[in-house]
């Protein structure tokens, strides 16, 4: 018992270790970002023309921070994705790990291609939406900042993780846990849950949001399909004699867990 616990206690000290070099990153990151908040704020306030206002005597404070904790764990990725990459290395046979690294590039590209696209794309849309609907009741449009970023930061996020949905397609299809055809039979469902994960994602949840949200959703499904049918397992499932195959090639498939092969790979 005492065998097995040595290793996991190991492991979870080396990724103590990686958690603190990433939370170290971030800090330094936000500081810096910090020192640039009224260029940050700049460029989030660009859909809306009008100056933010703030209503309470931190409100501006708080509002710079939460931008600048944004910011700097948009600008530490790579030190995550690098510290990530180190803790699981050896739990991966050389064959994955030739996929590991340049999936790590694809799926922070992803992220920040969601935050332009949102940015330039989707928020223009929705605040002058609103703005456009309160003017035309003659109400004046005074934004307070706090709000504003809080509205944004959300929307952002939203988009960052939701254009990882093809990577995620295609990575399930190439691990054999759905297949194309699978995908393009549940389109329907794909449907259905895009427009509830919009109406839970979505700041407001109003009708013109959740469209905004679901349609790129499904356009991202799409293009997920076309990644399954391009570089994942196709619609055979994978068969015994293909995964014996990889091993003959000289690959050695890890020993079962053991008190004796404890620490030796954890994934």
């Amino acid at each position: 018992m005492a065998a097995v616990l040595h290793p996991l206690s190991r492991h979870l000290a080396e990724l103590k270790r990686r958690l603190l070099i990433v939370g170290a990153t971030i800090m330094v990151a936000f500081v810096v970002a910090f020192s640039f908040a009224d260029v940050l704020i700049n460029w989030f306030k660009r859909p809306f023309a009008d100056d933010l206002l703030f209503y309470g005597p931190a409100e501006a404070l708080f509002a710079s921070i939460k931008i600048s904790f944004l910011a700097g764990v948009v600008a530490s990725f790579p030190v995550m994705l690098h510290q990530f990459w180190k803790f699981i290395q050896p739990a991966l046979l050389p064959r994955e790990q030739k996929w590991a690294i340049p999936l790590f590039f694809l799926a922070s590209g992803f992220f920040v291609l969601g935050l332009v696209f949102c940015n330039l794309v989707i928020l223009p849309l929705v605040i002058n939406f609103f703005v456009t609907f309160g003017l035309e009741r003659e109400l004046a449009p005074e934004l307070a900042v706090g709000t504003y970023v809080d509205f944004n930061v959300k929307f952002l996020l939203a988009f960052g993780f939701a254009f990882e949905l093809p990577l995620a397609l295609t990575l399930l299809s190439r691990v054999g846990l759905v297949s194309p055809a699978s995908l393009m039979r549940y389109r329907k469902h794909a449907a259905l849950v895009a427009l509830i994960l919009s109406a839970i994602i979505t700041p407001d949840a109003t009708l013109f949001t959740m469209m905004l949200m679901a349609i790129p959703l499904m356009v991202l499904y799409e293009i997920g399909i076309l990644g399954a049918k391009w570089f994942g397992r196709g619609d055979s499932a994978p068969s015994t004699q293909q995964a014996d195959s990889s091993v003959s090639q000289g690959e050695v498939r890890p020993e079962p867990y053991s008190s004796e092969t404890a620490g030796h790979r954890i994934l």
